[in-house]
């Protein structure tokens, strides 16, 4: 009889909703939106292939145990009524991650020190020795989250944030990460549009993340596939044999012929970034099926297919917004030159424009017809999806564009 557990899954700060949508996809049970994240219920082999599919979540975690932790020593002896020997093997390694909000216990890297404490001192007591310490990539990772007093002790089953793909080794000075620009292509609808045959294309494509992403979804390919490391491969816990079986599922689902793919290009005026994405594209296994050039976002037009243009499809980018990468008193030009080249060129397309400066947002001279609100880090950003029409419109929003609620 198959054991259900209750799961607790990380995202980044606004798509918890498309996070939860998307474990009900993946056949979740239970699922339910809650502060920092989604939980869900299921059985090992459903956590397991949250870890391979999902292309929004960072981390997904299975909770030991719950206390009151109101003192260092709280915690201690919380954590050493969990048996340990049940998930750590003593001759291998380990790491405590710890994030405290709104509690006695204030100082998180104290508290994953007393945690680890009390998983070594109760395995040397039972087994004579006990784990080393590896925080880079350990064999088993061990999660603490303490709010309001309430610590939560969980095995991190994803080992570290699930974003990392591993097919990015060169990056742009501000890159997405590979969640974000998930969720970003989730809001522009381009699976549905990805399987109808519609084409995307990405005129500023830095390090080629949205591509790529854009790739994976329409080829079916599992975002876990190309990593090697897990945090359930070395807990005691693990279920090899599930595994091995969801990886081959994964790899019976992946559309690998080109001509059954939609067309996804990515430009860039920078030759280094150029660089950058197509060595990303090789890493991720995508060779033939995403398409990089140097071109410069004046220069960009829909591409053309047995020299015909294509159907109208999606135009989705990231350009800078003025608070990592760029002037921005030099960006207004930018912005607008943007605008310029999507009523000229794109007419009868969808644009989907990711920004944090809503000034600059305003310059390209197309109304939204939907705006999501996501966060980049720490910095409170839109995603602006728009009909492109040849004639430029006034957006009158005013500063209320700021305090809109979510689409």
């Amino acid at each position: 009889m198959l054991t259900t557990h209750t799961f607790f899954t990380t995202t980044a700060k606004g798509m918890e909703d498309l996070l939860a949508s998307e474990l009900r996809e993946l056949g979740a049970q239970a699922v339910d939106v809650r502060r920092a994240g989604v939980s869900f219920a299921g059985d090992l082999e459903s956590a397991y292939r949250v870890c391979l599919w999902s292309r929004i979540a960072n981390r997904v975690l299975l909770p030991l145990a719950t206390f009151r932790a109101t003192t260092p020593q709280a915690l201690y002896d919380g954590v050493r009524t969990i048996r340990w020997a049940d998930h750590v093997d003593p001759r291998r390694t380990l790491a405590v991650d710890c994030v405290t909000s709104q509690s006695k216990v204030t100082h998180s890297h104290f508290a994953a020190l007393k945690t680890k404490d009390a998983i070594v001192d109760q395995l040397r007591v039972e087994t004579g020795t006990r784990p080393s310490v590896d925080v880079a990539q350990p064999d088993v990772r061990v999660n603490v989250y303490l709010h309001a007093d309430r610590a939560v002790v969980s095995i991190d089953l994803s080992g570290e944030s699930l974003h990392r793909r591993a097919y990015r080794q060169r990056g742009a000075a501000a890159p997405l990460k590979e969640n974000l620009a998930a969720a970003i292509l989730a809001l522009a609808d381009w699976p549905r549009h990805a399987a109808a045959g519609a084409p995307l294309i990405d005129p500023m494509c830095g390090s080629g993340t949205l591509p790529i992403e854009a790739a994976l979804m329409a080829a079916h390919i599992a975002p876990g596939r190309g990593r090697t490391y897990f945090g359930f491969l070395g807990w005691r816990g693990h279920q090899a044999a599930t595994w091995a079986r969801l990886r081959q599922e994964a790899e019976a689902r992946e559309i690998r012929d080109p001509k059954r793919l939609p067309p996804i290009h990515g430009y860039d005026a920078s030759p280094a970034m150029v660089r950058a994405a197509l060595t990303n594209v090789e890493r991720a296994g995508l060779r033939g099926r995403v398409h990089i050039e140097k071109r410069s976002l004046e220069a960009c037009e829909p591409m053309t297919i047995r020299g015909r243009a294509a159907t109208p499809g999606i135009l989705v980018l990231n350009p800078p917004y003025g608070e990592r990468v760029g002037d921005r008193a030099g960006l207004g030009d930018l912005y607008a030159m943007l605008g310029d080249t999507l009523r000229r060129k794109f007419p009868g397309w969808t644009g989907c424009v990711f920004t944090g400066n809503p000034a600059l947002s305003k310059r390209i001279g197309l109304r939204a017809a939907r705006r999501h609100i996501l966060y980049n880090g720490a910095i409170e950003c839109r995603l602006l999806v728009f009909p492109i029409s040849a004639q430029p419109v006034r957006d009158d929003a005013g500063p209320r564009w700021r305090h809109e609620p979510p689409g």
